[in-house]
């Protein structure tokens, strides 16, 4: 009998059995009733999700295609725009920005490092006679396993600009907090495949008021995209354009899972699985490559291995049934990253240590057998369970 390994990488993550068997369902037409009714319930959880009073939209797209949304919506061409760039998808988005013909600046950072809030305080207080029109942040970043302080950074953008704060929330929402209107954020972006535990294909665009004044003054050129288009049938709880049906059943069977926990037992879960997997690489000598536990992500962890070949060791771990993610672009084959969002269990952790354990002695890996499960176990009896633990 052949088994699906098990996936621990950044996105796509695993779907719970409900949520595939939702999508399972015969569709419905998309101007029904039925699906009026199916909108206006998922419209009320990704509220509930993004802690927001106000529109939270849905595009047939991949993240990418969400941040697009994110920009064109509330930009012009010759917009001055700030970038925090400390890995692959904080400098993604500033080459989006310049590929639509912004003014992008870049408070760049080393990858493995936090952004400082205090650099956006110094740049936003520098005299321009052109304003910068947005600031642009990666809260979760993927390619390294920073968490950046996002809270922090909104807190000196409001005191020193008037600037929209546009979020790449994707490897973020759902895993850890981010309470939209608490911390005045103007655009969130995120997508299905990661923390929403349901396939690929859906983005989301969370739009403040003052992001909407913007967007009566944005020039650029927009048609499927156009999220006016979308906040104006999402009204009347339906979409300007042919939506995957079969993916809203799946979002709307996923969101009352969630909604079920409780962000409080999301959160707390993703932080103890975050701790296990943490403290079990240290035990097994695997550097870390965000040391600090203040700056890690509870999405995705990252090493940097100096005893054993990276990608050697990523092989040898898919022959024992588990799939993790390699380095990303100047990063890769000296970095390997394990994911740890959506829907893992405690039981998902052990059996990646468990054949980590296995693949570093197929390697001669110098290390004490065990020594990597009683670490996670360890870790486990600290943390108290809860309904995300359940398989």
């Amino acid at each position: 009998m052949d088994n699906p390994p098990t996936l621990m990488i950044p996105g796509p993550t695993p779907v719970p059995e409900q949520v595939l068997l939702a999508s399972a369902q015969p569709p419905i037409s998309h101007r029904s009733t039925d699906f009026r009714t199916l909108m206006a319930e998922i419209t009320a959880h990704l509220k509930w999700l993004h802690q927001t009073q106000h529109d939270v939209l849905i595009l047939a797209s991949s993240g990418t295609g969400a941040m697009e949304a994110g920009m064109i919506n509330f930009l012009s061409p010759g917009d001055r725009v700030l970038v925090g760039c400390n890995g692959k998808f904080g400098d993604r988005w500033a080459d989006l920005c310049q590929q639509f013909g912004l003014e992008t600046e870049r408070i760049t950072v080393p990858w493995g490092q936090a952004l400082a809030p205090k650099d956006f305080q110094q740049h936003l207080a520098t005299e321009h006679q052109q304003p910068i029109k947005a600031v642009i942040i990666t809260h979760s970043e993927t390619s390294t396993g920073v968490l950046n302080d996002l809270e922090a950074i909104a807190r000196e953008v409001k005191a020193h600009s008037q600037a929209l704060i546009i979020v790449d929330a994707v490897t973020s929402l759902g895993i850890c907090p981010v309470p939209m209107d608490e911390w005045g954020l103007d655009v969130v972006v995120s997508a299905s495949q990661k923390g929403y535990r349901m396939p690929p294909g859906l983005g989301f665009v969370a739009v403040s008021p003052r992001a909407w004044q913007a967007y009566g003054s944005a020039r650029f050129p927009r048609f499927y995209l156009d999220l006016g288009k979308s906040q104006k049938d999402a009204v009347a709880n339906t979409t300007p354009f042919t939506p995957p049906v079969n993916l809203f059943f799946a979002l709307q069977a996923s969101l009352q899972m969630m909604r079920s926990e409780g962000l409080a037992t999301m959160f707390a879960h993703q932080q103890c699985l975050m701790h296990a997997t943490r403290t079990a690489l240290r035990a097994l000598n695997l550097p870390l490559f965000v040391p600090n536990d203040a700056l890690a992500s509870p999405a995705v962890t990252a090493i940097q291995p100096d005893a054993v070949d990276p990608e050697s060791l990523r092989f040898q771990l898919q022959q024992h049934g588990v799939i993790i993610a390699a380095g990303q672009d100047h990063m890769r084959g000296q970095l390997i990253r394990i994911g740890h969002l959506g829907y893992i269990c405690r039981r998902d952790i052990l059996t990646t240590v468990a054949a980590l354990e296995a693949a570093l002695q197929d390697l001669e890996y110098p290390f004490h057998l065990g020594v990597g499960i009683q670490a996670v176990q360890h870790s486990f009896s600290q943390h108290s369970a809860g309904p995300s633990d359940l398989p």
